[in-house]
Order: C-alpha cells, then sequence, then structure tokens
C-alpha cells in the first residue's frame, strides 16, 4: 500500500514527553489510527532525529536500550524513505522558493518526491499546501485521519 501520510518526528515524540500529556494522548491516537490502516511514512531523517530527541532533549529521555527499541520498532510499522540527493536538492528549491528552514524543507522535499500528499506535524500551519503537499496538524483538538 503507498504511504498517504507522511509523520513528522514531533508527532513520534510527544508519546514520550510527559510534559505533553495532552499532545502526547493525541500522537498516540494518530499513531495507533494509522499503524492499523497502514498507509504512513516516515523517513531515515525523522528516524534519526527521533532518536536524538529522545534520549537528549526530553527533561526525562529514554536510555539508548529503550531509544533503539522505540526506533526500530517505528521503522518496522512506517514505510521508511531514504534521503537521497534529489532530496537535498527539491529540498534546496523548498528553501528558495517557499522560504521554508531546511529541516522543515528535507520533510517536504521527501514527502513530495515520494508523492506522499500529507505531512503530520505541527511545525507547519496547519491546511498549508505547497506543490500539492498538504499540512496537517494532528495534534489539534477535534482532528480525524481521513481517507
Amino acid at each position: 500500500m503507498s504511504a498517504r501520510f507522511f509523520l513528522d518526528t514531533n508527532v513520534l515524540v510527544y508519546p514520550h514527553d510527559r510534559r505533553e500529556s495532552d499532545r502526547g494522548d493525541a500522537a498516540i491516537a494518530v499513531l495507533d489510527a494509522l499503524a492499523a490502516r497502514g498507509g504512513a511514512a516516515v523517513s531515515a531523517q525523522v528516524l534519526g532525529e527521533f532518536f536524538w530527541v529522545v534520549t537528549r532533549r526530553l527533561p526525562d529521555p529514554l536510555t539508548s536500550a529503550e531509544a533503539v527499541r522505540s526506533t526500530t520498532r517505528h521503522a518496522k510499522t512506517w514505510q521508511v524513505l531514504d534521503v537521497t540527493a534529489a532530496t537535498v536538492r527539491e529540498a534546496l528549491r523548498g528553501v528558495e522558493a517557499h522560504d521554508l528552514p531546511y529541516w522543515d524543507a528535507l520533510i517536504w522535499a521527501t514527502a513530495r518526491l515520494a508523492q506522499i500528499p500529507v505531512i503530520l506535524s505541527e511545525d507547519f500551519a496547519d491546511g498549508r499546501e505547497i506543490d500539492g503537499v498538504l499540512f496537517r496538524n494532528p495534534l489539534r483538538p477535534g482532528f480525524v485521519i481521513s481517507a
């Protein structure tokens, strides 16, 4: 099945952040819904960022072993997309043409080149669309995964 949704790092991190229980609960609901129906992807970038954030940026970080298990579980659950030279070139276009910060542009470029129409992230304006890729904030109240 082709992925319809691309998961940004923050959606994977919030279930581990005890400071953000509402966001964590919302992220868990989204991840559970996507795991049940399939059709979601992450990139190698997202998996690397996830490991780094949950082991270094949380006030109660995961141990390396816990983070390895969680990262491995995500790699088995979601389609994992590579970051290639073409992805970097497209991200650079996103920086110049759409004024995106580079790391956000790399998320957008990965989804765009893989023809994934929706990025789930709280880091973009909810409802913004760039070159056929729609940004949705799955952590806002009332958000529902739609077909």
